[in-house]
Formats: structure tokens, C-alpha cells, sequence
């Protein structure tokens, strides 16, 4: 019978009665289920569904669960929308729907590497746990849960970051109003130290030239040997390299500047360009000098090179993980910057882009001792050229230091 009812034959619409208020309204457009009440003498209407959507059987358990509200003396209807609004809050109030508003407003002044650990830190170890929990309600042991499941597979730091990243959403809803605490202070102790990881690095001066040796032996993509060459000669971090774009680079001034935006400490920062360094950009540049990126992917050409394509480089001049990294680079001309070439330790750190202060305890901008820093990556890459050339035992041995 509901199946097949029409409107009336002059097309008005047609009411089917199941009983006590509950019925069937047809018209032209669909088939509702509502249910007519009256409350503080006044006559109302209640919808409980679309038919087919909504069957008959359910129609009348929403009948009974609305005739039961009105009992007690609340408008079912209000009450309806009162849930309604309930779902809403805790939708927008979810652990998700915060960590997605706290990502927005403050990300926009993160390295772009970092906000992508921190995104997919969220999304696979915390968001498929406590995503849909209202954020005021998550407790301790619920987080704890999480940075266990990370802490089993062998990640403990990233269990530690994970917890970190939660504190912080956590703060943003006491500070927005949406939670009266936060929780992870409560998981101090629960999860042991991570030790601190120092990445991979070749430092003695020998097996520091036949890594040279093999890069100019690479078989493979010579952008991907190119950028093998300029992470010896630079030694920036990974990820600013694979970004390292042409409007950054000054030729004429043989300088590379870098943004605030893209630097780990918020500071912009100065490369300066030694003669090997250039002749490298200049050759590479006929071949990537339209693209935005001086290190473009492979498949996408307006994205940078991929994060893992240095590693993998690596991997196939025979270098394991716990030989030499992409950030080994960096180690590399620390050690030998001051230990052999005798070049002042804050000179290097700055260089680095690390936050440092110089011997006098003054903290300075990203000019200073610009052409100290010049001398030394010139010095720096006429060094690697003598290593990537000597064969034998006559290369340039460790200095031991006095004292």
C-alpha cells in the first residue's frame, strides 16, 4: 500500500494514516513520514524520514521514540533539533576537526618538510583512534594507546613527536574553548627516552674521496648526480636543497638565498657559491632552468625532487643507511671544516644555519662574516676536489687537536 500510493486523482496530496499522529504524507515530489503532535495546546508537525529511505518499520520506531519525548513533556521536535545541533558541536569539537583548524592556523610558518611529518603523523598513528572523539572527553590512556601502537613498530621518536603534536592541539582547544585541559602532561614518564639519533656520515678524508669519486661515476639521472655534487658543496639540509629554486639563486653575486619560510629556524639565509658550485647550476640550467625548481621530480616536474631520490642515490653507490645519509652531507663538512681545515667552529655553525651566537655572545644576521663564510666554501670545495682526485695515502690526515 505505501509502495503504490499516489496523490489524490486532481493531484493534491494524499495523507495515509498509520495510527495515533503517525502517517504517510503523499505528493508529487516524494513520500514523507510525519507524525502530527500537540503540545502547549498548540497543533505541530513532526518529519520522520523520506520514504523509501526510511521504511515503515523504522517510521514507527521514531514514532514511539518522539511519543515518548513528548511524555516526558519536552516538544519532540525541539528535541530533534536539539540533537541535531549535539551531533554538529561534537563534529566541529572532534579531536580531527581541531587538529585540522590548529594545522590551518599555524602551519603557514612551518617548514613545509615539517608540516608534512607532522600531517601524516596525525593521519596514520592518532586520527584513526581518537579523530572522531570529542576532544574534551579524550583521556590519558586514550593517547597512550596511540603512542603505544607507534612505540611497537620500533618508532619511539616519532612516539615522542606524536605526543608533542598532540599537546599542542590539545592547548589550542583549552585556548579556543573547546577543552578545559590538556592531558599529555599526565603521560610524562610513560614512554622510554628516545635516544637521540645522529644520521650517518662519512668524515674521514680518504673514504670522503671515493665517495666523490663514485658520485662522478653515477649511472643514473645526471639532475639526480648533479644534486648528489651540490649536497657535498653546500651541505644544507635535504629538503632545502630539493627545493632550491632558480629565483633564489644570484649568479652574478654567487650567492644562493633562502627564505625564512624554508629554514628549520624561521631565519633567512645565505649560501655563498663556490666557483664548482656554479659551474654546476650553469650546466644544469639548460635543462631545469624553466622549471621553477633547479631540482624538479621526476614524474611531476612542478614539485621538487623527491625526499627519498638522494637516498636512494646513495643506496645504489653501495652506501647502506648506517654509512651515509642525505644529511650526512652536513656532518661531513662540520668535522672536516674544523678539524682539518682549521676553520672557526662558529663560522661553520653559522653556515649551517644553526642558532648560534658569535665568540663575543652576539647574536648576529645572516651577512655577518659573509665573507668569511665565502672564503671558507671555496676553500671547502677546492678540498674535495683534491680528495676526489688523490688515490693513494697522500690525502690531508686528521689534526689532533691540543688540550
Amino acid at each position: 500500500m505505501v509502495k503504490n500510493a499516489k496523490t489524490k486523482p486532481d493531484g493534491k496530496p494524499l495523507k495515509l494514516s498509520d495510527g495515533d499522529g503517525l502517517h504517510l504524507y503523499v505528493t508529487t515530489t516524494g513520500k514523507y513520514w510525519r507524525y502530527n503532535y500537540r503540545i502547549d495546546g498548540k497543533q505541530k508537525t513532526l518529519a520522520l524520514g523520506v520514504y523509501s529511505e526510511t521504511t515503515l518499520k523504522q517510521a514507527r520506531d521514531l514514532h514511539d521514540e518522539a511519543k515518548a519525548v513528548l511524555a516526558r513533556g519536552v516538544d519532540p521536535t525541539a528535541n530533534k533539533k536539539a540533537q541535531r545541533a549535539a551531533r554538529v558541536k561534537l563534529t566541529e569539537n572532534s579531536f580531527e576537526a581541531v587538529a585540522r583548524e590548529w594545522l590551518v592556523k599555524f602551519s603557514d610558518k612551518w617548514i613545509e618538510e615539517g608540516k608534512k611529518r607532522i600531517v601524516s603523523r596525525l593521519e596514520h598513528d592518532i586520527f584513526p583512534w581518537l579523530g572522531n572523539r570529542p576532544i574534551a572527553e579524550i583521556e590519558p590512556p586514550e593517547i597512550l594507546a596511540c603512542l603505544y601502537r607507534i612505540e611497537k613498530r620500533g618508532a619511539l621518536d616519532t612516539a615522542h613527536r606524536a605526543k608533542q603534536d598532540c599537546g599542542q592541539i590539545f592547548r589550542y582547544a583549552v585556548s579556543t574553548g573547546r577543552a578545559s585541559r590538556d592531558p599529555t602532561p599526565d603521560l610524562k614518564g610513560a614512554l622510554p627516552t628516545a635516544r637521540k639519533q645522529h644520521f650517518a656520515a662519512i668524515t674521514n678524508p680518504a673514504e670522503i674521496g671515493a665517495l666523490l669519486r663514485g658520485i662522478e661515476e653515477y649511472k643514473g639521472s645526471y639532475v639526480v648526480q648533479c644534486a648528489l655534487k651540490l649536497s657535498a658543496l653546500v651541505f644544507v639540509r635535504p629538503g632545502e636543497l630539493r627545493q632550491m629554486e632558480w629565483a633564489e639563486i644570484d649568479l652574478a653575486n654567487e650567492v644562493w638565498e633562502l627564505p625564512a619560510d624554508k629554514m628549520k629556524m624561521r631565519m633567512p639565509h645565505i649560501v655563498p657559491l663556490s666557483r664548482q658550485a656554479l659551474a654546476i647550476l650553469q650546466d644544469i640550467q639548460p635543462l631545469t632552468g624553466s622549471d621553477k625548481y633547479v631540482f624538479p621530480g621526476i614524474r611531476q616536474r612542478k614539485e621538487p625532487m623527491s625526499e627519498n631520490t638522494i637516498r636512494q642515490a646513495l643506496r645504489r653507490l653501495g652506501y647502506s643507511n648506517t654509512e651515509m645519509t642525505a644529511h650526512g652531507f652536513r656532518a661531513m663538512a662540520r668535522t672536516v671544516l674544523e678539524e682539518v681545515l682549521d676553520f672557526p667552529q662558529h663560522i661553520i655553525e653559522h653556515q649551517l644555519a644553526h642558532a648560534v651566537k658569535d665568540p663575543n655572545g652576539r647574536a648576529y644576521n645572516r651577512t655577518k662574516h659573509l665573507q668569511k663564510r665565502a672564503t671558507m666554501m671555496q676553500r671547502w670545495a677546492d678540498y674535495l676536489d683534491e680528495l676526489r682526485e688523490t688515490t693513494g695515502g697522500d690525502v690531508v690526515p686528521f689534526r689532533t687537536k691540543a688540550g
